[in-house]
């Protein structure tokens, strides 16, 4: 089964982006919305830098193509991660 078979199993409704299935997180879900894909935004840049563009590019074409391209309810999202290293808490200091 590949991914997007998986995420049509979920919800056939939902909204995924041509090309960019390799930078799927998974789904959001929160109390009281509907569920939608999740793309990780550093993938998602890169994936745009790998077609030719610089960084700058990439972000701007992000901005105005993908994420502020409004295309009904199940629009994907996109989630910045945080590194490990800065969510697991330093020993204490003695």
């Amino acid at each position: 089964m590949n991914i997007r078979d998986y995420i049509a199993d979920i919800n056939p409704d939902f909204l995924l982006m041509d090309g960019f299935d390799d930078c799927i997180l998974g789904v959001v879900t929160h109390c009281g919305t509907d569920q939608f894909v999740i793309y990780d935004y550093d993938k998602v840049i890169a994936k745009n830098m790998s077609h030719g563009m610089t960084e700058e590019e990439a972000v701007e074409y992000f901005q105005f193509n993908q994420e502020c391209a409004y295309v009904g309810e199940y629009t994907p999202g996109f989630a910045v991660t945080i590194p490990n290293e800065i969510t697991i808490d330093p020993p204490p200091i003695r």
